[in-house]
């Protein structure tokens, strides 16, 4: 199995596919390309349909977007674990992940992933409603599941924490703001040990890309 991923720093979707990966615990090659270069997009042509990561080969089969290869892991390798075994913990962690898949926009184009960094920028009244709603997402589980100290968005992994941890790596860059359940969310996923191997990876690149690089240093 093959998993093609951008510069760590950056990619918050390739984050999604290869913590989901990770945690699995399945054997897959890593395949890293330099985002916004002639090298990446030359590589992919033949790969991804789409020219972009994530994209995972495994054998015959080729799944792009994050949350397809979330779930391609989950059927084919974890016997459907990755989410909730309750009916309704499983509609509500699927509303989760598809609403952080497809929502968002204010706040993914105001701040971008960006590990290494630690940035100001002003909040526009719309980055302030997702972020609000996040807040809401957050802690909303973390009372309903009583872990103080911070937990899983449903007690244990799942597909709804993959797709959220870019997130988490963003309030940290730009100290957001945020309630003090939600904030012992924050602080459980960047401890798990597949997050902070992606951390450490992230901070000892190199490569700058400016379209990801907002606000100012504080």
């Amino acid at each position: 199995m093959e998993l093609y991923i951008g510069n760590k720093n950056y990619s918050s979707w390739s984050l999604r596919a290869w913590l989901m990966a990770a945690k699995s615990g399945i054997q897959f090659d890593e395949i890293l390309l330099q985002l916004d270069t002639d090298s990446f997009y030359q590589r992919l042509k033949s790969i991804s349909p789409t020219l972009k990561v994530p994209t995972l080969i495994d054998g015959n089969i080729t799944v792009w977007d994050s949350l397809s290869i979330c779930e391609y892991i989950n059927d084919t390798y974890l016997s459907g674990s990755a989410w909730p075994q309750d009916p309704k913990q499983k509609a509500k962690a699927r509303s989760f992940a598809c609403e952080m898949h497809s929502g968002f926009h204010a706040l993914r184009n105001a701040l971008p992933m960006n590990i290494r960094a630690h940035r100001y920028v002003e909040l526009s009244p719309a980055v302030l409603q997702d972020i609000a709603r996040i807040d809401s997402i957050w802690s909303q589980q973390m009372a309903e599941f009583a872990n103080a100290q911070g937990t899983w968005l449903f007690g244990r992994w799942s597909i709804a924490d993959m797709m959220f941890a870019p997130v988490v790596m963003r309030f940290f860059t730009y100290e957001i703001e945020v309630s003090q359940a939600s904030r012992a969310y924050m602080e459980f996923i960047v401890s798990q040990p597949e997050v902070q191997a992606w951390i450490q990876a992230a901070k000892a690149e190199t490569e700058i890309v400016d379209a990801d690089e907002a606000g100012v240093d504080r």
